[in-house]
């Protein structure tokens, strides 16, 4: 619902209950640290604040969302500029404190995260859960990337299986990760330009970019750079 609530005729106030962290969808540190402050950078005015955390599948959590109106500017978003902060944080609801501590280990031992970049938390939902990620603030972006405990993987696996997307990432100069990518191609047409560069696009990012233009009178250019990472850019339709 965030396009219409972009061009609704005043502000907004929305309450979303369910799971705030599910392996199907972006969870809520993705939305608040990564996808809201490009937005931001876009024109859009949107705050958000999680209550309670919701694990799939149990669910329970609830978030707030405040949306000002907003017309969307094209964004530029291809260098990713100095890394400023790094930190790596594990969540455990109903589970063993050992988990997120056996993750943050991986991750240390993997990644060379130092004790202070470690974050553990033990926290309230209707159901157990378990989500680790690890949070990259560039100069220009800042990405976040996460796994979710789940049998039958043990915590070493879901720690190692994140750790590996985080270094294909930074095997790069892509600002953007696929994520990230997936949830920019709407605001973009709604702003009617713009470009960024991302890791390697997944399918669900390339039939975005086919079905968008049966919408709204814009295209898309897709270009394959070196070393895997491609261009986004949109045009408005001739």
């Amino acid at each position: 619902v965030l396009p219409a609530l972009l061009s609704a005729s005043g502000p907004t106030s929305i309450k979303i209950e369910g799971g705030t962290h599910n392996p199907m969808a972006p969870p809520f540190e993705f939305l608040s640290e990564a996808f809201t402050p490009v937005l931001r950078r876009m024109g859009a005015n949107i705050e958000l604040e999680m209550s309670r955390y919701g694990f799939a599948p149990a669910g329970g959590g609830s978030l707030e969302a405040r949306v000002q109106p907003a017309t969307l500017t094209p964004l530029s978003l291809c260098e990713r500029g100095d890394l400023r902060r790094r930190t790596a944080r594990a969540i455990v609801s109903s589970v063993p404190e050992a988990v997120a501590r056996r993750e943050l280990e991986v991750i240390a031992k993997r990644l060379g995260f130092k004790r202070d970049e470690l974050h553990m938390k033990v926290v309230a939902s209707v159901g157990p859960g378990n989500a680790v990620w690890v949070s990259l603030e560039h100069e220009h972006v800042t990405e976040v990337f996460v796994a979710f405990g789940e049998r039958p993987l043990s915590a070493e696996k879901v720690a190692h299986n994140l750790c590996s997307e985080v270094h294909d990432y930074l095997a790069t100069d892509a600002p953007v990760g696929a994520h990230l990518a997936d949830q920019l191609l709407i605001p973009l047409a709604l702003a009617g330009g713009g470009v960024f560069r991302t890791t390697a696009p997944s399918s669900h990012t390339r039939t975005q970019l086919e079905l968008i233009p049966e919408f709204l009178e814009v295209l898309f250019e897709l270009t394959e750079e070196a070393n895997g990472v491609h261009r986004i850019e949109l045009r408005r339709r001739s």
